[in-house]
């Protein structure tokens, strides 16, 4: 099934569907420690909050910022129609829309979410700033719906996913706006997929989202992934289009050690074909311009076993290299360690980042940087 609209009036009407949809019946990941209500009749509603602080050291100018308050809420209908409706408040004050997702999941094989979403992407995408390894870890060229909201906002757009999972193979595949206006006058749609396979034990999330750690608690784990988008007339201008491709390979590796101790190492390789960019612009209007070139990371830590106060220490190194196909390449090293005291619902973090990397792929000034952060999920 495609979702394409090739009229102004087509696309009022598909995102007329999908917000009825989202009424009608749509869980994303809700912390566990979300309270939940249920009614009578079987029907569950929980909600939850988070938030993101962290005090910030560029270059000896220091500042204190809450990077992002979110709302969890989702809900069960039935054993087949679930939603979720989430906020998020980030540090302009305003508050978007997160999700906003009717949910029909059927088998574990075959399940369909239509609605506001996390566009299937890369690993760091979908784990998002919660569920990743480092605190630092948007320094690649990002897919179209992390560039500002012209496609998309925080890794979201509005759209449809089919997703599941066999054995211990699991694919999600969707259509969804992409770009709005820019170069895509005729309302080409973005397609969107990830296959993962897992090699030892299974990830466990929400849906097809991901997380870049488990401190273990899963037991061993080797999962490769690969993802895939397009868009016709996805980059340019009005008076001047392009389409673009991307795809990435990414590996996640987590073992526990005899001793009790957690080795994670994540890595990733991502490719973009764009044929507009920030190096090569249009010569004519105003421009939604993405990376063309290719860009790779890993990141490795170590989870000590043994408890030092409520938590346990995992310090970290991620290295990371942006090599465009028209500008001077980037490189970015991160050293860092987080507290981990309740998993991603509870975790301190300490970094030092150095390097002109930066999430436009291109190169930015090199500085060092000094980050303390907390983050906590209810």
């Amino acid at each position: 099934m495609r979702l394409e609209s090739g009229t102004q009036s087509n696309k009022w009407c598909l995102r007329g569907a999908i917000a009825a949809a989202v009424v009608a019946g749509s869980a994303v990941a809700t912390p566990a420690l979300a309270k939940q209500f249920e009614s009578e009749g079987g029907q569950t509603f929980s909600i939850g909050a988070g938030f993101r602080s962290q005090f910030q050291s560029v270059e000896g100018d220091s500042e204190f910022t809450l990077p992002d308050i979110r709302v969890y809420s989702s809900g069960q209908l039935s054993d087949t129609v679930k939603f979720t409706f989430n906020l998020q408040q980030r540090d302009n004050d305003t508050a978007d829309v997160l999700d906003a997702i009717a949910q029909f999941e059927f088998t574990p094989e075959f399940n369909i979410w239509v609605g506001r979403m996390l566009t299937p992407a890369d690993r760091i995408e979908m784990s998002g700033p919660y569920y990743a390894l480092s605190w630092n870890q948007y320094r690649q060229p990002l897919y179209a719906s992390d560039q500002g909201g012209q496609a998309g906002l925080i890794g979201r757009d509005e759209g449809i996913t089919f997703w599941g999972t066999a054995g211990k193979f699991q694919y999600a595949a969707g259509s969804f706006y992409g770009v709005d206006g820019y170069s895509n006058q005729d309302d080409n749609p973005l397609f969107a997929a990830r296959f993962a396979y897992n090699f030892l034990n299974m990830e466990s999330n929400p849906g097809y989202y991901t997380s870049s750690t488990y401190y273990g608690g899963l037991g061993n784990i080797f999962t490769l992934g690969l993802s895939l988008q397009s868009q016709e007339d996805g980059v340019g201008s009005e008076f001047e289009a392009g389409d673009f491709s991307g795809w990435t390979i990414d590996m996640l590796s987590e073992t526990v050690l005899g001793g009790g101790g957690v080795v994670t190492v994540e890595a990733e390789y991502k490719s973009f074909d764009a044929e507009y960019t920030l190096a090569s612009m249009p010569t004519t209007g105003d421009c939604f311009c993405l990376f063309d070139g290719e860009s790779a990371f890993a990141t490795a830590a170590y989870l000590f076993p043994n408890d030092v106060g409520p938590g346990k220490f995992q310090p970290y190194l991620r290295l990371v290299e942006n090599s465009p196909s028209d500008g001077a390449s980037s490189s970015a090293t991160e050293l860092g360690f987080n507290y981990v005291v309740n998993g991603h619902n509870t975790r301190l973090n300490f970094n030092y980042v150095s390097g002109d990397a930066n999430a436009s792929g291109y190169a930015g000034a090199d500085v060092d940087v000094l980050s303390l952060g907390m983050q906590v999920q209810l």
